[in-house]
């Protein structure tokens, strides 16, 4: 018989044998998980309870072992063992400037109660397994905690508030001020302060370190907008170092100037701003624009002078004219750039400086000829008489006459008498004579200018020439109806003209292609005034008519007057009377036979009546004595 193996029944018995054996092994884990359980419990109990007020074991602060202490036990070591609040030292440094000082007195102290009570704490907070764990790493490995301070930053700031102190620097602008004419400059200071922001937290850092050290102190610097005026000192002073002389470039006799400014006037003058600039702020000295510009300004009227041709007269066999008095060039003050030029010649230091002048050249220059000129021959020429014309009168006619010999008049040009004959003074050689002035005939000075004016307007009347104006006299003067005998002839009543200048002139125009050259000759012994006008004729001729003296009117009865300059009887005429009348001269200018134009003059004559004066005391029998 074949035997088979019962290997299925070998199998199954094995493990159905071993399956009561994992309860069992498993029941033998737990039951020494439970045990163990059992036992840590029980351990942790007894720990618990075995430290039951007291710190655990391995706890420490700052170094200091607290195991087992109650918390005032703790507290008492901690103040015992750590010291640094009154023994340590932190030093400020600034510089080479140092400051030391015990954290306690910069507000650092130890807090032991509360660092005690951190210890204490140390496993007794949060969750059962967190405390579990410190508890096993503070006894086995130790655990050491910070101190805890308590620190009251107003010490610390009032500390750093003293290094600030003295530490502290004002800034300062740089200064500069002038005191007659002494100049004095101070430099700026640049402004130091200390950063307490960044000192305190350095110093916070420092000293929860526990050790001693040095704080560096953070100084901010503030430079002045100004720090330096030495430069703008100098300037002051070189323009104030001497006076400053003004002049006309290429003086010539007869110029003003020169004019000197010196240094005190120039100080009250100078002037110092402050000039805020992209670049920064600086410093400018110089003359005060606005009093500079006024003294400049003043100068100009004695600078400027008017552009005048050439005077000549004509020589009758050459046909030729001939200088009399050169050109003069016309110049006017330049304000702009003579401002500029001193400012720019002081701020170099130098005290010589010429104004600057703008330049009119005359019409016509020193090299003028007949030819050029157009001038070949006598145009018009006229020729008042003055007899019986006191000296002084003479001496006016002469010196008003002289004005204008070998004046030239430009084609198109209107000619002003006024303009040539200037201020009628006796600074420029004028005499008092008498004058006809408002409703009388009063002694004062050019008495007999009008001889001249009159003489001219006879001279453009009778040359076909254009007035463009004229006065004529209040009433009728018989110097200007005298004829070369020296009698009155009617038919000049209305030929008179006047002048007083500035108010009243004389103007006409030549209205030619060529130039005018006009003479004047004065005859002393034969009391005559002739003036002459050298051009080319254009063909023009002269018809004229006078409507005679119409409306006459007789003069008021003779005035008598008391003169205290006069002795007792003595009666004298001081002005002789003329009827008063209407005249009008109508005048009708052709050239080459026709009508170039025509004019009209009409004058009204005031009637004057003769006046006498007479010394005080005169009797005056039968007549009427006016006042």
């Amino acid at each position: 018989m074949t035997a088979y193996p019962t290997t299925p029944k070998t199998q199954t018995r094995p493990a159905r044998q071993s399956a009561p054996v994992i309860p069992q092994a498993m029941l033998a884990i737990s039951g020494a998980g439970l045990l163990f359980t059992f036992t840590l419990l029980v351990s942790l109990l007894a720990f618990n309870m075995r430290y039951a007020g007291q710190i655990y074991p391995g706890v420490s602060v700052g170094g200091v072992d607290l195991s087992g202490l109650q918390v005032e036990e703790a507290a008492a070591r901690l103040t015992q063992r750590i010291q640094y609040p009154l023994t340590g030292k932190v030093a400020f440094q600034e510089g080479n400037r140092i400051w030391v000082a015990r954290p306690v007195d910069l507000g650092f102290s130890l807090d032991a109660r509360a660092s005690a009570q951190a210890a204490y704490e140390l496993g007794r907070r949060g969750d059962p397994i967190s405390r579990l764990v410190l508890k096993f790493e503070a006894w086995y490995l130790g655990k050491d905690l910070s101190p805890r301070f308590v620190y009251n930053q107003q010490l610390a700031q009032s500390f750093l508030a003293n290094i600030a102190a003295q530490v502290y620097v004002p800034v300062l602008e740089a200064s500069l001020a002038i005191n007659g004419v002494q100049v004095t400059a101070a430099p700026g200071q640049v402004g130091r302060e200390l950063d307490q922001e960044a000192a305190m937290s350095a110093l916070e850092f420092q000293i929860r370190s526990m050790t001693d050290g040095i704080v560096l102190l953070k100084v901010i610097e503030k430079p002045p907008a100004l720090l330096d005026a030495s430069q703008a000192a100098e300037t002051a002073r070189r323009i104030l170092s001497a006076p400053l002389v003004i002049s006309l470039p290429g003086p010539q006799q007869g110029d003003p100037g020169p004019w000197t400014i010196d240094p005190q006037q120039l100080a009250l003058m100078t002037r110092i701003n402050r000039v805020e600039s992209p670049q920064g702020t600086s410093v400018q000295v110089g003359l005060d624009p606005e009093a500079l510009r006024t003294y400049v300004t003043a100068l100009a009227p004695n600078v400027a002078r008017l552009p005048q041709n050439g005077r000549f007269s004509f020589d009758a066999q050459t046909r030729q004219i001939v200088p009399l008095q050169p050109s003069v060039i016309g110049r006017d003050l330049d304000i702009e750039a003579s401002l500029q030029a001193i400012h720019e010649k002081l701020a170099q230091g130098e005290h010589a400086v010429q104004l600057a002048v703008k330049i009119t050249q005359p019409e016509m220059g020193n090299d003028a000829s007949a030819e050029k000129l157009g001038i070949t021959q006598v145009v018009s020429q006229q020729t008042t008489y003055f007899y019986g014309s006191s000296a002084e009168r003479i001496q006016n006619i002469t010196t008003a006459a002289a004005r204008f010999n070998g004046v030239l008049v430009a084609p198109g040009a209107t000619f002003s008498m006024a303009d040539v004959m200037g201020d009628v003074s006796l600074d420029n050689g004028y005499a008092e004579a008498l004058i006809i002035y408002g409703d009388r005939t009063i002694k004062g000075v050019g008495g007999g200018v009008c001889q001249v004016s009159t003489t001219l307007f006879r001279t453009v009347f009778f040359g076909g020439f254009p007035v463009v104006e004229r006065y004529s006299h209040a009433y009728r003067v018989s110097y200007y109806e005298e004829n070369a005998t020296g009698a009155i002839d009617t038919s000049m009543v209305g030929l008179d003209a006047t002048v007083f200048v500035p108010v009243v002139d004389f103007k006409f125009k030549n209205d030619s292609d060529y130039w005018i050259l006009m003479e004047t000759a004065v005859n002393v012994p034969a009391r005559t005034l002739t003036w002459t006008f050298y051009s080319t004729s254009d063909g023009r001729k002269v018809d004229w008519q006078s409507s005679g003296l119409q409306n006459i009117v007789a003069p008021d009865d003779p005035d008598y007057q008391e003169n205290p300059e006069l002795a007792a009887g003595v009666i004298k005429q001081v002005e002789w009377e003329v009827d008063g009348a209407d005249v009008t001269i109508s005048r009708t200018v052709t050239r080459n036979d026709q009508v170039y134009f025509t004019d009209q003059f009409s004058t009204h004559y005031t009637p004057w009546r003769s006046v006498f004066q007479y010394g005080p005391g005169t009797k005056l029998p039968g007549l009427m004595i006016r006042p």
